[in-house]
């Protein structure tokens, strides 16, 4: 059973590599995308294959303290969700902001709710482009709590869009920890991989 589930990792892994470089040659091949290539950051992480979109000082994705999208990251968004429609792998989907705080948070509304409004803007992008609502597994805005730029809280790469194309380990991770989303999207809960501890006893 350890080889099956080695074997199987191996062969994700290498399915997402493949995703990885299909993402890379879509950007490159339009021509649009050529001025966000700095912008854009790919790669493989515990959790599977991340793609980042961070801010550029004079290329943002959205306007300060607005959850609308500009249209160049707009179609961006889509071309990505069309390529992610090739796996069947489950995507977590987060919005990130930097330290500085929102004009208005003081009315209740601060870069908590921003962030999260910036990541569903983001995910609405990707099912038009082609992404099967069923596949997206969580949205969360992270507001300035995960900083890109660690020296310097208030950098504009701290401000983007994290896409993670989860793994199985990833996936069977979350169910652990959220069964009743298990439950309510019809995962069965018995084909839940156990955690690494559990196999070990």
């Amino acid at each position: 059973l350890q080889a099956l589930r080695a074997e199987q990792a191996r062969a994700e892994k290498a399915r997402l590599e493949d995703l990885k470089q299909k993402v890379e040659q879509a950007i490159a091949g339009n021509p649009q995308h050529s001025a966000l290539k700095s912008q854009i950051q790919l790669d493989m992480v515990r959790d599977g294959l991340r793609i980042q979109i961070v801010d550029g000082n004079n290329r943002p994705m959205f306007d300060s303290g607005s959850a609308l999208v500009k249209p160049y990251m707009r179609e961006l968004l889509r071309e990505i969700g069309a390529v992610l429609v090739e796996v069947p792998n489950r995507i977590t989907l987060e919005g990130h902001t930097d330290a500085q705080p929102f004009a208005a948070g003081d009315r209740g509304y601060s870069n908590w709710e921003l962030s999260a409004d910036r990541a569903n803007a983001s995910r609405r992008e990707l099912v038009v482009g082609g992404l099967p609502e069923d596949r997206m597994l969580r949205v969360q805005g992270l507001a300035a709590s995960a900083l890109f730029n660690r020296d310097n809280a208030f950098d504009a790469q701290n401000r983007r869009i994290s896409i993670i194309v989860m793994n199985r380990e990833a996936e069977d991770r979350f169910f652990r920890t959220a069964p009743e989303v298990a439950e309510a999207i019809g995962v069965d809960a018995a084909a839940v991989q156990p955690a690494p501890e559990a196999v070990r006893r």
